[in-house]
């Protein structure tokens, strides 16, 4: 049964839990984004909403890229596309262990179901970063409007998850986004510049991205994007 409502954020405990339970239809989905709440399942039978505080975004005029990671850029090793192969691209972020003080992975059977659902009627979309023709990193996120709330990230070779993110950053740019939701800060976020604001800070953002035209994951598909 879809979701009608949600508790207001503010009753968010210190964790960022503001409710357990529900289901994840698109209607669901889209009332949470746009009310500035994400889906967290604590195991594979329990969906939780979270709506943290302070929220992590990263502005996209102030994004750090490394050194090093700059040489690479440089070299121009890969080339990039938007939801050519989103099934494979959740999954890939699905079988990632290693999360810190979480067991497994939240992204459960329920989640890809729903996600690719979500990316079928259009909002959510991958980032792919490819050698040749292999898929060797990438990650996902929903769009809505001028929103995006970066989900999940892989990669098969060292940096591609942090150039697919690189190449997200810079094509929201190109389309006046002015920041990126990252939801809650972790090492790779810090490592890019992102930073943690109040809730209330990011809800009234939220509502300006919202009330703006959705964004064009689109590509020339005669000029490879590198």
């Amino acid at each position: 049964m879809t979701i009608v409502a949600f508790p207001p954020v503010e009753q968010a405990d210190d964790q960022g839990l503001l409710a357990i339970g529900g289901d994840l239809e698109i209607e669901s989905l889209l009332l949470a984004y746009r009310s500035g709440i994400f889906p967290w399942p604590l195991d594979e039978e329990t969906l939780a909403w979270f709506s943290p505080c302070p929220r992590t975004i990263l502005y996209l005029d102030r994004v750090h890229i490394a050194q090093s990671l700059r040489k690479i850029l440089k070299r121009n090793p890969y080339t990039f596309a938007f939801d050519r192969n989103f099934p494979t691209v959740i999954r890939r972020c699905a079988e990632i262990k290693n999360r810190g003080k979480q067991r497994g992975t939240w992204i459960t059977r329920d989640i890809i179901d729903a996600y690719e659902e979500f990316h079928r009627v259009g909002y959510c979309h991958s980032i792919e970063c490819y050698e040749e023709q292999e898929l060797i990193g990438g990650l996902y996120g929903v769009s809505i409007n001028g929103m995006f709330a970066g989900e999940s990230m892989f990669y098969r070779k060292p940096n591609a998850s942090k150039l697919a993110f690189v190449f997200l950053c810079e094509f929201l740019r190109e389309q006046g986004v002015k920041w990126l939701d990252c939801q809650v800060m972790t090492p790779f976020l810090a490592s890019f510049g992102a930073v943690e604001v109040p809730r209330e800070e990011f809800i009234g953002m939220l509502k300006h991205s919202l009330s703006r035209p959705p964004l064009r994951f689109v590509l020339d598909s005669s000029v490879p994007r590198r």
